[in-house]
């Protein structure tokens, strides 16, 4: 898939981040923008140019495990289709889509930054889809609870700008895919798959994913709905 992904676009949010944090302390969209990376933290900090090389291996592991995450998906739709659960199967498709977008930002960041880009080969196993829901359900909440939280706040010690966008860009949409991926094994378990959502909408600057019509400008990177990438078909 051609990288969608702005450096440009990346210094605009970054701007709007800046601004939104500096206004009024009570309003609940500004702290929501926030990157968890801009808070304070109470822990030594490492030195600037030991924080800059792990934000750069962070880049790394993230690229290799968006990449991981977007051909494990496109697997497990297969397998949902094979096994006629058709809305799971678009359900899979659909964050692939937005996994490979979330590979592709950090690949241009570690571009931008003369980071050298892994070469490997994704590993994983396709088992039945309640077994790869749960798969998902799991790889979503270490991204959430653990991987990027940690990233981004390596990302703050080295003030590594473009990385923490990228990286707030993939936790924040990392949340909707686990609780997409926890209705969908809710309702296979309840033989309700067929009142899953049929079409998801892909953002292409963040990979931000609806299951429902999408408003006017994405939630997390303001991107026009008009660019959004629709997922109706395998």
């Amino acid at each position: 898939m051609k990288n969608l992904f702005s450096l440009s676009a990346l210094a605009i949010i970054l701007s709007i981040l800046t601004a939104c944090n500096t206004g009024n302390g009570n309003n609940s969209k500004n702290a929501k923008l926030q990157t968890p990376a801009a808070k304070v933290s109470d822990e030594k900090q490492m030195a600037p140019e030991e924080a800059k090389e792990k934000t750069m291996s962070d880049l790394q592991e993230a690229f290799k495990g968006e990449t991981t995450a977007s051909a494990k998906y496109a697997a497990y739709s297969k397998k949902a289709e094979e096994e006629g659960l058709h809305n799971i199967a678009l359900l899979f498709k659909a964050v692939s889509t937005a996994e490979k977008m979330h590979a592709n930002n950090h690949k241009s960041v570690m571009t931008e930054y003369g980071v050298a880009i892994p070469e490997f080969t994704p590993e994983f196993t396709v088992k039945s889809t309640a077994e790869n829901l749960q798969d998902a359900i799991d790889g979503e909440s270490y991204e959430i609870d653990t991987m990027y939280p940690e990233f981004l706040k390596d990302a703050g010690n080295s003030k590594s700008q473009l990385a923490q966008i990228s990286f707030n860009y993939a936790v924040e949409v990392e949340k909707k895919h686990k609780v997409m991926y926890t209705n969908a094994l809710a309702a296979l378990n309840n033989n309700s798959v067929q009142e899953l959502p049929k079409a998801y909408y892909i953002c292409p600057t963040c990979g931000n994913t609806y299951d429902q019509t999408p408003p006017e400008r994405c939630g997390i990177s303001m991107t026009s709905s008009e660019r959004f990438i629709k997922i109706n078909s395998l």
